[in-house]
């Protein structure tokens, strides 16, 4: 048999039923948060290290310029290494049907008829190379798909000055590459880079590299010291044109990925608390209110019997029941959001599966958060009820003491109407309630400016990186420096406007202990096509001696105008000099460093020298100069602006919109029930009052004026403060996104505020037109029989 206790509690709910619905999705929207980003950071932590495990990912990686195959033997010796993998790896420029601009292709040699010994490829079609077949590569996953390729299918490549043609006889994916994008860039384009792995002896003798190799990968003992494997390893290769070791850490493709793992982690520390907290708030107004106004029900539980732990029980079991609910619902869309998001990244990062795992422990872990969110709520409710003993439970709750207030003086509350007085007194009068009522909109607002903004700031980025730094249409990058007359033959080139030279070497900047790995751009004094900008983003002309910082590059070295930095040049004869920082320019990508062209091939003692240009172009042209640049043996890369713009934008609409759908979403969920669940409560509160005034002679639209304007008044209220709280959350964004290959900008723009302003203020109308239909609905004569 159902007790007594039981089908008050089911009463309860079913009278309660709007504002049930109404705290369930603001813990449904919390726990979905949790159980996605939970759930999601838990699939790519356990793929990962599978992955890395089974294909053997390299921990420490070196480049040379030419190393001989007998040096393997003495990094082996280095201690704590465990395995050494030579190989070659070398950029081409691809020719592929249908796309217009030239391809970059990266070549990494892989051994004929065997697996490699670190960095093993994952066929998910065809075969690998084999001997004797010096034009079959292995192509990667992304480009595969990117182009519709078939095996079998053919390209061609310009090897080493000469154009080849390719036959795709295998799909590979590699550890290396789980994101697969060139350096420098700011996303994935995999229509125009991709990774072709070739055999080993047919690189060698397109690249005369016979008993030679110009890349390196190790993986450690577990007890070794991984910085001094990577400087003794730089002590080997640094007669051999060594550009510096580093460890898996500064690996492009891993640290991609770690950032997107701690982007989550972030997530997780930041959003769901906030769902958690509006949920007890409402809890605490919505059972501290039903226990005023079940006094004499309390009162005569008492009298028969029940106990004060009864009586506790019963009030928590009905917060249960309401979490439980929220809980379900989170548990459900956040699964299924959790495989949506798990589905996008699988689009961007290139594993051999990638699913969404349910993991038992993330529910439960989000369960007793949500136990604990009802716990915290009820504290109050509960306290109150417990602590009322029977015979004063059945008495009537003594009125409310009313005296006027100093805020209500100074207010001049005197010069409102009537109906406008009640509305600021009751606000007045309840301080801490009205606050917080005011505090839980004002989050669900900063939740969306706190996303919205991104758009903002990526757009800003894109204005600042392509049109206001980078302006060049196309930028060319030759195989080997030349002299003068390479930007000559560029400038003739079918529809080049202008075209500027650059040089680019790798080097170690040093200013004390700090050391950071870095190229330097040279520029020329009157370069328009590649310009510096100050912190204001103002173009500032390139000074002809001394260095120019990007910002986050001074930082990291601790420097700033008129210090001294070390220039170790890690190419050619490898020139050290010390330099004055001269500028510190903004630079949202990357953490370049900028030298005065004439300037910087004196350091490298070469001459007049360039290793690119930056070109502007006649766009009716610009097909004939794609052309003849695939054609070009001594090109390397061609980066075309608009092609990267494009792009760029494409994959930032595809990854937003669902972003931003959610977070509308689940925004609209906090400002409603913090809205809907206050005008309940109020309502329950001021029932007979507003009865009373209608009896009194005030129309339906006056008493609906009362309740429903308080509520538009604390909306109005929470607009400016959400405003604020989502610019701060803007800020936290960019300091946590803040690294050395990227930077946001804080950028929050007056339409991202309006667009979160109408979410909220559309949720607080549907509550209202809710609340007001119930009010309409008043049956006067049975409000007006509420014990005095």
């Amino acid at each position: 048999m159902v007790s007594p206790l039981t089908k008050k509690l089911l009463r309860d709910l079913w009278r309660l039923r709007g504002q049930v619905l109404a705290i369930s999705l603001v813990i449904g929207a919390g726990v979905a948060v949790f159980v996605m980003s939970m759930g999601t950071l838990r699939s790519l932590e356990e793929i990962r290290a599978a992955y890395y495990e089974r294909h053997r990912f390299a921990e420490v990686f070196a480049q040379a310029k030419r190393a001989p195959e007998r040096l393997k033997t003495e990094i082996s010796r280095i201690p704590g290494i465990k395995r050494v993998e030579t190989r070659i790896v070398e950029e081409v420029i691809l020719d592929i049907e249908g796309l217009a601009e030239p391809a970059t292709g990266r070549l990494i040699s892989t051994p004929e008829g065997r697996p490699a010994t670190l960095n093993l490829l994952y066929l998910r079609e065809g075969r690998s190379v084999a001997r004797a077949q010096p034009d079959e590569v292995v192509m990667g996953e992304a480009m595969m798909m990117a182009h519709g390729f078939r095996l079998e299918d053919r390209l061609q490549a310009v090897i080493n000055g000469r154009k080849r043609t390719l036959t795709i006889i295998g799909v590979g994916l590699s550890p290396e590459y789980v994101y697969s994008i060139p350096a420098g860039a700011l996303m994935p384009d995999d229509k125009r880079f991709g990774v072709l792995w070739m055999g080993r002896e047919a690189l060698e003798a397109a690249f005369d590299m016979d008993g030679a190799f110009n890349d390196v990968a190790l993986t450690l003992q577990r007890d070794a010291d991984a910085t001094a494997v990577v400087a003794a390893l730089d002590r080997l290769l640094e007669p051999y044109g060594g550009a510096g070791a580093y460890q898996r850490k500064d690996q492009l493709s891993h640290w991609y990925l770690q950032g997107e793992m701690d982007q989550l982690k972030t997530l997780i520390v930041l959003i769901p608390p906030i769902f958690f907290g509006v949920a007890a708030f409402l809890l605490n107004i919505v059972l501290g209110r039903l226990v005023a106004t079940e006094r004499e029900q309390i009162g005569l539980l008492k009298a028969f019997g029940y106990t004060n732990r009864d009586v506790a029980l019963q009030y928590l079991k009905l917060a249960l029941a309401l979490v439980m609910v929220g809980i379900l619902v989170g548990f459900g869309s956040g699964a299924w959001f959790g495989r949506v998001v798990t589905g996008f990244y699988a689009d961007f990062f290139r594993f051999p599966f990638l699913y969404y795992r349910l993991s038992t422990d993330v529910f439960a872990l989000a369960a007793a958060i949500g136990v604990m969110v009802a716990a915290l709520g009820t504290l109050g409710a509960v306290r109150q009820a417990v602590a009322l003993p029977p015979a004063e439970a059945m008495a009537p709750a003594p009125p409310t003491f009313y005296r006027k207030t100093l805020l209500e003086h100074l207010i001049l509350l005197v010069h409102f109407g009537e109906p406008t007085r009640m509305i600021l007194r009751h606000i007045i009068r309840w301080p801490l309630r009205s606050s917080l009522t005011v505090l839980g909109v004002s989050l669900g607002m900063a939740l969306l400016v706190g996303t919205l903004f991104f758009i903002d700031a990526i757009d800003h980025l894109m204005e600042v990186y392509f049109y206001r730094a980078q302006r060049a249409d196309f930028v060319v990058t030759l195989v080997n420096p030349r002299g003068p007359e390479a930007l000559h033959e560029m400038a003739r080139l079918p529809g080049v406007l202008s075209a500027e030279p650059i040089r680019i070497v790798p080097a170690k900047l040093r200013a004390g202990h700090r050391e950071r790995r870095a190229s330097i751009l040279g520029v020329g004094p009157e370069a328009d096509l590649m310009r510096l900008l100050d912190e204001e983003e103002r173009p500032v002309p390139m000074p002809p001696e001394g260095l120019a910082l990007s910002v986050k590059l001074a930082e990291a070295l601790g420097v700033g105008l008129g210090d001294e930095v070390t220039v170790q040049v890690t190419e050619g004869r490898r020139p050290k000099r010390t330099l004055h920082v001269v500028a510190v320019s903004e630079s949202y990508i990357g953490t370049p460093a900028y030298m005065g062209l004439a300037s910087l091939n004196r350091l490298m003692g070469e001459g007049a020298v360039i290793s690119g240009a930056n070109l502007m172009v006649d766009a009716r042209h610009a097909d004939s100069l794609n052309r003849r640049l695939k054609d070009t043996p001594a090109v390397a890369a061609v980066t075309v602006k608009s092609a990267a713009v494009e792009s760029f934008e494409k994959t930032m609409a595809e990854a937003m919109m669902a972003i931003i759908s959610f977070y509308i979403g689940f925004a609209g969920a906090v400002a409603f029930g913090v809205v809907y669940n206050s005008a309940q409560v109020s309502l329950s509160e001021r029932a007979r009052e507003l009865a009373s005034l209608r009896v009194l002679g005030f129309t339906r639209g006056e008493v609906a004026y009362i309740l429903l304007g308080e509520l538009g008044l604390m909306v109005l209220f929470s607009i400016p403060l959400g405003g604020a709280i989502g610019y701060g959350l803007a800020w936290f964004w960019t300091v946590s996104l803040d690294t050395d290959l990227y930077r946001i900008p804080l950028v929050v723009e007056p339409a991202t505020y309006g667009i979160a302003v109408l979410v909220v203020v559309v949720a607080g109308l549907i509550s209202g037109l809710l609340v007001r239909r119930r009010l309409d609905g008043l049956n006067l004569v049975e409000v007006l029989k509420t014990r005095e």
